[in-house]
């Protein structure tokens, strides 16, 4: 079975070429989301760590939403942070009060130089339909 390209109606306009998502076989990975307004693309980015966390994890629930899927479905999560040290504590905070602290899924976050957007953190998501 082919893979299935999703672009999700309402979702945040992508920063480079690629698919909100890309479906196969019940699995879905969403590409990494930017703590972009999803009204206004061109709108300033939210100032720190927490409101960026905040916003990058409301656009991957708008994504998943237009996938009728959500956050009870992620398995796995990898993050991208370009300040590790100064914010690995404040984004893990922000990032845990959207999961049950018994339905956490894996994840891996790494420190990188940069992101688009100067953003502070990108997240990407693995899923599993039931």
């Amino acid at each position: 079975m082919l893979p299935i390209f999703h672009m999700v109606p309402g979702a945040p306009t992508p920063v480079a070429p690629f698919s909100h998502a890309v479906e196969a076989d019940g699995w879905f990975i969403v590409t990494g989301q930017m703590p972009t307004d999803p009204n206004d693309d061109g709108a300033a980015l939210p100032h720190g760590i927490e409101a960026q966390t905040g916003r990058v994890m409301d656009n991957l629930i708008i994504v998943l939403k237009g996938l009728d899927l959500g956050l009870e479905h992620v398995v796995g999560v990898r993050a991208y942070l370009t300040e590790f040290k100064r914010d690995y504590a404040t984004f893990n905070a922000a990032y845990a009060s959207y999961f049950p602290n018994d339905r956490r899924p894996a994840r891996t976050c790494i420190g990188v130089t940069a992101l688009a957007r100067d953003a502070c953190v990108e997240i990407d998501l693995i899923l599993r339909r039931d």
